[in-house]
């Protein structure tokens, strides 16, 4: 494994994979746009989320049943296959119906290329440098997030019509889903014991499993929540104007990306359980600054700093959990995708709080994830 070189021709089209994973984060601009083009309630566009995010809890372990059987490379391309069908859809023929079923495909796709791509790029490089290029796929993951709220604006500003951002993203997916089919990839095929739904379920009965399971629940549902309200929020309490609004969502992917590769690096000197610690602490502080941001100033700092205190965390989950059972790693990994459904239940419990009362009140619903992830720090350090 550590002895593979490395082919630039094999891990491209599997790096534009995880470009093409980002396009789930178009949902907070798909929920901006809903509301202003068919006059929706917040409940209402809050079901865009959950339209794309239900499916890791529903889809998660049945795609790692059959990746067993037909590869990761398969699966990878069925899943951009899906994706590139659920952001043409609504292109063409536009309704909230349609649009909400275009959604409902991209989630599907997604959760298969989340499934699928990570262990599929692990194949394709060195062993001793799977994490920095898992790391580097980040990077790019989160590129395809800042660039896509400015491409929406630019095409609504320029052609009026910020649909046209499914185009481009549509056929990039076709553009990948051909490349990649063409490409060798070597695949190695796991040898220890198959992971099943009984045997990953029944570790939720482990109360440590349970709760940071529960973490990456709620921490998706911040990542989503801030993804598909933060533009409503700066528009309804600020009064800032629509397309700046939705752009500012963009500082949260870019701080995100940044506070990812802050975060690699003190990792090699910080205790990765006190990190998730600081980093829950930061997310709290962060958020209510947000909130009771004086000016449009300070709420867009707030967002950058938002995304750059919470990037750490599901990585941080991720690793702790797996590495206390490194032996029911496969089960845990399932488990840990099925959680990424937090961003299907968040963002509509806020949106129903954002009509019974403000938008205000919707955005302390983040603020009570993140202090639920504050007790699960704490937790994690006291179990080490």
């Amino acid at each position: 494994m550590n002895a593979r070189k490395i082919s630039v021709l094999s891990i491209i089209p599997v790096m534009f994979s995880f470009f093409v994973m980002s396009f789930a984060d178009l949902v907070g601009i798909g929920v901006d746009n809903a509301k202003a083009d068919f006059q929706i309630s917040n409940t209402m566009a809050q079901l865009i989320p959950m339209a794309v995010f239900i499916w890791f809890f529903l889809l998660s372990l049945p795609i790692g049943l059959l990746q067993d059987r037909i590869g990761k490379r398969n699966m990878v391309n069925i899943g951009m296959g899906v994706t590139a069908l659920g952001l043409l859809l609504p292109f063409f023929f536009y309704s909230f119906p349609l649009l909400l079923a275009g959604f409902v495909l991209l989630g599907v796709g997604n959760t298969i290329i989340q499934v699928s791509a990570n262990p599929l790029l692990i194949d394709v490089v060195p062993g001793n440098r799977s994490a920095s290029f898992l790391s580097f796929s980040q990077f790019i993951k989160s590129i395809g997030s800042m660039v896509a709220p400015f491409l929406a604006s630019y095409f609504a500003l320029t052609f009026g019509n910020w649909k046209i951002v499914f185009l481009v993203f549509g056929v990039f997916s076709l553009l990948t889903v051909i490349w990649l089919h063409f490409t060798t990839v070597n695949e190695t095929v796991s040898e220890g014991e198959k992971a099943t739904m009984g045997s990953a379920i029944k570790l939720l009965s482990s109360p440590y499993i349970l709760l940071m399971v529960l973490g990456i629940f709620f921490v998706v549902g911040i990542d989503v929540g801030v993804n598909s309200t933060s533009g409503q929020f700066l528009m309804d309490k600020l009064g800032m104007d629509a397309e700046p609004a939705k752009q500012g969502r963009s500082l949260y992917f870019f701080g995100k990306m940044l506070g990812t590769f802050m975060g690699a690096l003190l990792l090699t000197r910080l205790n990765p359980q006190r990190f998730l610690l600081f980093s829950s602490m930061a997310t709290i502080v962060t958020l209510l600054a947000f909130i009771f941001a004086p000016g449009i100033g300070m709420a867009l700092t707030s967002i950058f700093l938002i995304g750059m205190a919470a990037s750490n965390i599901f990585p941080l989950i991720f690793s702790i959990t797996a590495g206390k059972y490194v032996l029911r790693a496969n089960e845990i990994s399932g488990l840990m995708i099925m959680a990424v459904s937090g961003g299907a239940i968040i963002p509509p419990v806020i949106g129903g709080i954002s009509d019974l009362f403000s938008i205000t009140a919707g955005m302390y619903v983040l603020v009570a994830c993140a202090i639920y992830l504050l007790f699960v720090s704490i937790y994690s350090l006291k179990k080490v």
